[in-house]
């Protein structure tokens, strides 16, 4: 099975998405404080050098987009997997 595949789950597949979202979840808990790591080093940033570290905020756009994905995937608004089972999301606007 390719990863492409994986990637969007046929419907009525209900014990293997409900261990999928489980797996998503731990997913989404480790994504959050990543993202509150991003932010603590933005503010130090900010407070020293008068302005964010812009690769800093382009990886806590794509951060923030992940936990987008993974809160669609977990409430059921869609049946694509986030990663790892298909790409990281782009930080572009």
């Amino acid at each position: 099975m390719t990863v492409t595949s994986l990637a969007t789950l046929p419907p009525r597949k209900l014990p293997m998405r409900a261990l999928l979202m489980l797996l998503m979840c731990m997913a989404f808990q480790i994504a959050a404080w990543v993202l509150i790591i991003i932010a603590l080093l933005q503010l130090g940033f900010a407070v020293f050098n008068d302005e964010p570290n812009p690769r800093l905020q382009s990886l806590g756009r794509s951060v923030g987009r992940y936990l987008g994905q993974i809160a669609a995937f977990v409430s059921f608004s869609t049946e694509t997997l986030p990663f790892p089972f298909s790409d990281w999301p782009s930080a572009k606007v």
